[in-house]
């Protein structure tokens, strides 16, 4: 008795996901623009994140050893 619920449950679930471009609801509009903005941004540009959500990693990865410069500030507390 579980297995055929469980099958089902799978089987809606992979249901869910949406297979064509997103439409703002029957009757309603998009979002009006941001202050600031000229125009109203399409879906696709409201669902592309910007640099700030995602930020690209800066730093390089440590590639081989090596040793670290001489710290002028690093000293002993008084």
């Amino acid at each position: 008795m579980k297995r055929p619920i469980a099958l089902s449950l799978l089987l809606a679930l992979a249901g869910c996901g949406a297979a064509k471009q997103l439409q703002p609801a029957e009757g309603a509009s998009l979002p009006v623009a941001p202050y600031g903005a000229k125009a109203t941004p399409t879906p696709a540009q409201l669902l592309t994140p910007t640099t700030q959500q995602r930020p690209q990693r800066s730093d390089e990865l440590l590639k081989n050893s090596e040793q670290r410069r001489s710290d002028e500030f690093d000293l002993p507390p008084n």
